[in-house]
């Protein structure tokens, strides 16, 4: 029997993301989607005929009839609809950051176990498959000891919008650095293990209310130095990976397609989905040669069939919750840098 799901949520979290992986993964079944949008309530119908569209989160928890939520709404609105799912004794998953504090992320992290609620966070980015192949390199030893990872996300949106993105504070859980930093942050942890040293250069150059422009430096206690640059107003961008080695250096150019892909309408489980099309490479450099080095298909959909085998066997959670309350810790730390 397929796992129930409701997706709270139908932007770009929900709509591009969460809902086309739950549908195309066996075992998981989406049947209900929570969006106040009508032009949003209109698309999941239209997408989702067999889902039970709700205008608000009190008339999906009234209705019940769902196994497992996932909860990709606002920053602010996680910890207090995690801590709802879990009392009414539904698996959950949130997606990044696990909420706007730490305090708040250990207080659902400590319910849910608890509880015996299965938890986990959707740190979709394990999967990208610049990041998959920059594992496998740094596992090969081609690099030789990593001294450096420079890893940067950015695009072009010089206008402020009037998403919730946009105008959210930093309290609330807004700016750059809540927005992609989990995603780096966590890349460079799952890479170089714990983090001693923080620090962080944060700025609003569009004037929000938050950081549109962000760079943050990590000392790992293993000796790893992470630079992670993350923005909005950049027209052009650094590679999306380079990484330092006693013996090479290991360059990617391009963010990963899957995201892309998704918003043109591409399934996930689709031939090709995840491979960019014009069959670029990463470059592999050292002081004698120049290697390329074929990227790997991105593959977010691993998550959610990870997380349909540990529901139905008690198995381990694709993402332990516990690193990302550690990555919103560097977050808070970055901040009072």
């Amino acid at each position: 029997m397929s796992i129930r799901t409701a997706v709270i949520g139908y932007g770009i979290g929900g709509s591009v993301f969460h809902a086309p992986l739950i549908d195309a993964t066996g075992g998981l079944e989406v049947t209900a989607i929570v969006t106040s949008n009508p032009d949003r309530a209109h698309r999941a119908r239209e997408r989702y005929p067999r889902a039970t569209v709700f205008a608000d989160t009190d008339a999906l928890f009234a209705a019940g009839g769902f196994d497992l939520v996932v909860i990709t709404s606002p920053n602010v609105t996680h910890a207090p609809l995690a801590h709802r799912a879990i009392a009414a004794g539904v698996a959950v998953v949130l997606d990044k950051p696990i909420a706007t504090s730490v305090k708040e992320a250990r207080g659902i992290v400590d319910a849910a176990e608890h509880a015996g609620v299965p938890l986990t966070v959707f740190q979709n980015r394990r999967w990208d498959g610049d990041f998959l192949t920059l594992q496998d390199t740094v596992k090969s030893g081609a690099l030789g000891d990593v001294h450096q990872f420079d890893s940067a996300f950015e695009w072009w949106a010089p206008a402020l919008g009037d998403r919730w993105k946009d105008t959210a504070s930093p309290s609330e859980g807004g700016g750059i650095l809540f927005d992609l930093g989990p995603h780096l942050i966590d890349q460079a942890l799952v890479l170089f293990g714990e983090v001693e040293h923080v620090h962080a250069e944060l700025d609003s150059r569009r004037g929000g209310a938050s950081d549109d422009d962000a760079f943050v430096s990590l000392t790992h206690v293993s000796g790893v130095r992470s630079r992670l640059w993350m923005s909005a107003v950049a027209p052009a961008n650094r590679p999306r990976f380079r990484v330092v080695g006693s013996d090479a250096v290991f360059e990617s150019i391009g963010l990963d397609p899957q995201e892309a892909q998704s918003i043109d309408g591409m399934a996930p489980d689709a031939q090709g989905f995840g491979v960019h099309e014009d069959s670029r490479m990463a470059r592999l450099d050292s002081s004698t040669k120049t290697a390329e080095v074929t990227l790997r298909a991105g593959r977010h959909l691993t998550f959610y069939e990870l997380l349909a085998v540990a529901l139905n066997r008690s198995a381990a959670m694709p993402v332990d919750p516990h690193d990302s309350v550690r990555g919103l810790e560097i977050i808070e730390r970055a901040l009072l840098s």
